[in-house]
């Protein structure tokens, strides 16, 4: 991918506004990326720039409308909740562009249909990343990564995050996506093979949801896979 606004380096959020992705832009803004975060409004996206900065005064954080983050970044991260998928997608469709990596963690929890978050919605593709992916451009690559992971820990910069981040996609794409998860203390990236295994990965998200409702536990669980090799 290449452009005049494109630093390789970067990762772009769109929906970095909410907590799950505001969490990432600080974890990451933390470990010395360049971070982008886009938001339907810019002003929004702007101000959660202000609010990393307060967190990490030396990072390296500009926010944008969503269709401008878009071009600044090969790697971006769909954080945005289920509903909003589609027409975050549709709207910076034009701005994608072959070689491009885009990560999508959204879950499609049946919150989307008024119901509780600890139950999910069929999708007709299988997945919510396998719709985002029947929706981006040709050479565009989708990967699945980031959705089981408390937004809480990720905001907490003093704590290790821990848990294991299920990435699934196209053999390149995944690893560069897999590799992001050695910038946050605690969290391990696991090869999760095809982008279609992310319809199983994803419904874990309402387990986990129903879990920490259970268990009393607002600071979120994670998983952890046991008996990987090191």
């Amino acid at each position: 991918m290449t452009g005049p606004d494109v630093d390789e380096q970067a990762i772009a959020i769109l929906g970095g506004t909410g907590d799950q992705g505001l969490g990432l832009a600080l974890r990451f803004a933390r470990a010395g990326r360049p971070v982008v975060i886009g938001s339907r409004k810019e002003e929004r996206a702007k101000a959660a720039v202000e609010e990393v900065l307060r967190a990490v005064p030396d990072g390296r954080v500009s926010g944008f409308e969503n269709s401008a983050a878009t071009r600044k970044a090969r790697i971006l991260i769909l954080s945005v909740p289920f509903e909003h998928t589609a027409s975050t997608l549709k709207g910076v469709k034009d701005d994608l562009v072959e070689g491009q990596v885009l990560v999508s963690m959204g879950v499609p929890l049946a919150t989307a249909i008024g119901d509780g978050a600890v139950r999910t919605v069929g999708v007709w593709q299988g997945s919510c990343a396998e719709l985002v992916a029947g929706l981006a451009p040709k050479g565009v690559h989708v990967v699945s990564a980031f959705q089981n992971v408390s937004a809480h820990r990720l905001q907490h910069l003093e704590e290790e995050v821990q848990c294991d981040v299920i990435v699934s996609g196209a053999k390149e794409p995944r690893e560069a996506v897999m590799a992001l998860c050695d910038l946050v203390p605690g969290l391990r990236a696991v090869n999760g093979g095809p982008l279609a295994n992310a319809r199983y990965v994803e419904g874990w998200t309402a387990l986990l949801i129903g879990l920490n409702m259970r268990y009393k536990q607002p600071a979120g669980m994670g998983f952890r896979i046991t008996g990987l090799p090191e």
